[in-house]
């Protein structure tokens, strides 16, 4: 647990709190392949600036100067992960600043592993579980259905022949091996060689596409007569229905961060039913995929709106999942992006 004690208005707790963690685990004794290191990464006047001020990062739509919020988390040897927002930084550019990242926080990992080197526990007797008997079995009896489950294209189908497929296994396997709390794993594991290996082995994918070929894309604006702004948009089995409202000033959405209250006049809500993947399930509020993948369209599209001298609305965005079988999130940037030049906001360029 990450708390916040104290704040200096300055400096942004949250890599604080990331190398906190990190070198808790570090020391704690458990298994823990790091330790990690993160940090943010400002680009102004073609200098990347390590851990930037909170008030540098802040609305960064209206600091033309201000054009990149990258945070970068990474262990001695390799990038972990990459989170950004950026001002159509060149791909030169972004892979500076990963690669400047990777290396401002080397000093930082070295720090947490002298601190391990005076203070760790002893690491906990760990061992993994050893199933592969019952993965040997598993392969034995469901290889070749799981195979030819996964070579149908159409999802629905493929889903049926995939469970079928697994039922087949059960059927072969005796009941100590059915009572395993390893049998799970093992078909996971059997699932993902199928299918990462005719993907290398064939060169084509799940659905069938080889792997430099898009899905098929369809886009509509307009469907919805009544509102500002309208966008529906389909990739392969994925579908985004957006809505674009504009406002007043009124509108505007009031923030109450850590670090202050702000006002935003551009709003998007991401939602996911249960029903677009197929599934029953209860409606209540955003979970961890509605926030995190809002985000993400937000991060894409405010980029590209008009400064609020120009264009003094403010602008709410509402992106439908409709039905969902990979990047309903990035169809909600391209959906997002037809709305609102549909609802005629004045878009420095369109987004996908």
């Amino acid at each position: 647990i990450c708390t916040v004690l104290i704040h200096d208005l300055v400096n942004d707790p949250d890599m604080v709190a990331m190398i906190a963690a990190s070198a808790a685990l570090t020391i704690s004794g458990a298994p823990f392949m790091g330790p990690i290191a993160g940090c943010r990464v400002g680009f102004t006047e073609g200098e990347y600036v390590l851990n930037p001020e909170i008030e540098d990062m802040h609305d960064l739509r209206n600091k033309p100067e201000q054009r990149l919020d990258l945070v970068v988390a990474g262990t001695k040897d390799a990038v972990m992960m990459v989170e950004s927002e950026a001002y159509e930084l060149s791909e030169a550019e972004m892979l500076g600043a990963v690669k400047f990242a990777h290396e401002q926080i080397q000093p930082v990992i070295d720090l947490i592993i002298d601190l391990a080197e005076d203070a760790a526990k002893e690491p906990f007797d760990f061992q993994p579980a050893d199933y592969s008997e019952l993965y040997a079995a598993v392969k034995a009896a469901g290889e070749e259905k799981m195979r030819a489950a996964f070579a149908i294209t159409d999802k629905q189908d493929r889903v049926a022949a995939v469970s079928a497929a697994r039922e087949h296994v059960r059927g072969q396997l005796n009941d100590a091996q059915l009572e395993d709390e390893n049998l799970g794993s093992a078909f996971k594991k059997l699932e993902s060689a199928v299918l990462r290996g005719d993907v290398v082995k064939n060169g084509k994918r799940i659905d069938g596409r080889r792997t430099d070929e898009v899905r098929g894309i369809v886009a509509e604006t307009g469907l919805l007569p009544r509102t500002h702004g309208s966008a529906l948009f389909t990739r392969g089995e994925t579908q985004g229905l957006v809505v674009t409202t504009l406002g007043t000033g009124d509108d505007e959405q009031m923030i109450d961060a850590l670090h202050g209250t702000y006002r935003s006049n551009f709003l998007l809500h991401y939602n996911f039913p249960p029903y677009s993947v197929g599934e029953v399930g209860r409606f209540g509020p955003p979970g961890r995929r509605e926030i995190g993948h809002g985000k993400l369209a937000w991060r894409a599209l405010q980029a590209v709106l008009p400064a609020a001298t120009d264009f003094p609305y403010t602008i709410r965005l509402v992106s439908e999942i409709t039905e969902s079988n990979g990047s309903s999130s990035m169809a909600s940037v391209c959906g997002g992006s037809l709305s609102m030049m549909d609802a005629g906001v004045p878009l420095t360029s369109p987004v996908a």
